[in-house]
């Protein structure tokens, strides 16, 4: 990763030397190496081996990078009285901000695949309570481009009574928690997960922790409160202990400004540059099966507020009327989804599998009833059956469309979709955002889990 950003910075710094500095290649060798020192030392912080290839927080670090970069360059500019340098900054540096993301992009999914395979990948041993194991290694299976392989774990009950399961799915159990520091160094492991267990009290962990040096193992210890990450969480010791304390999600202020203004001026521009192919598939739909072009549902919003969705419609006209003669359900929990509903048109299929039905939906953004990324927007009798924690999605405006969009549709099941939706109402960030919106481009034109 470092090297490539050493290349990007060398291709874009020499390009600027040979169109900004023509006339004078002393004075372009002198820009150059200025705003390649600057670039490189900005980048530095993102190459923190735990960030590369996972989340959008590699992203984030490198925009602040690349803005800090700009803004240096800017001051010094300003205080030299340099006016030449106006060139590196406002066209050098954009132009290796792009090739850096591009990149890095390109080799997250080179490694990705390569995880997904099962290599370069993590070894790492976890501890704790069956079921809070079991969780853990279904989170590393389904998400495995994270890079962790657990390879082996400890349990309760290894020694004392021989009760304790020999595998926790499919994992060998090597032994018990007063075993860790002894199996790691037998195993190698370069981290040792700690999950939720009453065992490992604060002088256990302490202990652990001192047994496991020397080891270049890592220790990393999973807090109950999983799905919470990001700018929320915050570590800081009180009376000589490291608390983790949880911040509440903010829901206004500027970073909720930004999103508005991002999500209404990108559904116009959106709206504007797609209209031909909204007037080819409204004069699809009419050819058809004749009928309404659009399709008008009550659905749930900001704060529990209804209000009516658009969308192309892909069914016949009473379609809502002959809903309940359907035998099969697909759905997942309260959600109706039937994968070959006999009630589809002949274009309908087509539309749903790459979203088309779903571009109207752009008006709602921009009369601010949705936004380009948030929680699904359910159905009104659908809320009727949500437990209290499901009423946590309203906090946000839902959106066209989130992580349930670009982690599998209509294959994921109903706690998951509930998961993901609750996951981004904790942790949303404008970064997330756009790594989502990115997202969704491959999960459309791959079309998986539409129907």
């Amino acid at each position: 990763m470092a090297c490539g950003d050493v290349l990007a910075a060398a291709v874009c710094v020499s390009g600027g030397a040979a169109l900004l500095e023509r006339s004078s290649p002393g004075r372009a060798l002198a820009f150059g190496g200025v705003v390649t020192a600057v670039l490189l030392a900005s980048l530095v912080p993102t190459w923190n081996y735990r960030i590369l290839g996972q989340g959008a927080e590699e992203f984030r670090r490198l925009g602040r990078a690349l803005l800090t970069a700009d803004v240096l360059l800017a001051f010094g500019a300003v205080a030299t009285g340099v006016e030449q340098l106006r060139g590196w900054i406002f066209g050098v540096l954009p132009a290796a901000a792009l090739l850096c993301v591009a990149q890095r992009y390109a080799l997250r999914k080179v490694l990705h695949n390569l995880r997904a395979t099962g290599h370069c990948s993590l070894p790492v041993i976890a501890v704790g309570h069956t079921e809070a194991l079991e969780d853990l290694i279904a989170r590393t299976r389904r998400e495995s481009h994270l890079g962790w392989r657990i390879r082996a774990v400890c349990t309760a009950g290894r020694q004392d009574t021989g009760d304790s399961p020999e595998r926790v799915g499919s994992v060998p159990v090597v032994g018990g928690f007063d075993e860790v520091a002894e199996q790691v160094r037998r195993g190698a492991y370069r981290a040792v997960m700690i999950s939720a267990d009453r065992y490992w009290t604060r002088h256990r962990l302490q202990r652990l922790s001192w047994e496991l040096e020397g080891t270049s193992t890592e220790m990393v210890v999973a807090p109950v409160l999983m799905d919470v990450a990001g700018p929320r969480v915050h570590v800081s010791e009180v009376l000589g202990m490291p608390l983790l304390r949880l911040s509440e999600p903010v829901f206004t202020g500027p970073r909720l400004l930004a999103k508005s203004l991002m999500d209404r001026l990108g559904a116009l521009i959106l709206l504007l540059s797609l209209s031909p192919l909204l007037l080819v598939v409204a004069t699809a739909i009419k050819l058809d099966s004749g009928g309404p072009v659009l399709y008008r549902q009550r659905r749930v919003g900001h704060n529990g507020e209804p209000f009516v969705m658009l969308k192309f419609r892909t069914m016949v006209d009473d379609a809502e009327s002959s809903r309940e003669h359907l035998a099969v359900d697909h759905g997942a929990g309260p959600l109706f989804k039937s994968r070959r509903d006999p009630r589809t048109t002949r274009i309908g299929p087509l539309l749903r599998g790459y979203s088309m039905d779903e571009l109207p939906q752009l008006v709602n953004v921009v009369r601010g009833e949705m936004s380009l990324v948030g929680p699904r927007p359910p159905l009104p009798d659908e809320t009727a059956s949500y437990e209290p924690e499901v009423h946590r999605r309203f906090m946000v405006r839902p959106g066209m469309t989130g992580l349930w969009q670009v982690s599998g549709r209509s294959d994921l099941s109903w706690a998951e979709s509930v998961r993901l939706d609750l996951r981004y109402v904790e942790n949303w960030s404008l970064t997330l955002d756009m790594m989502i919106l990115w997202k969704t481009v491959r999960a459309v034109l791959g079309r998986e889990g539409a129907y």
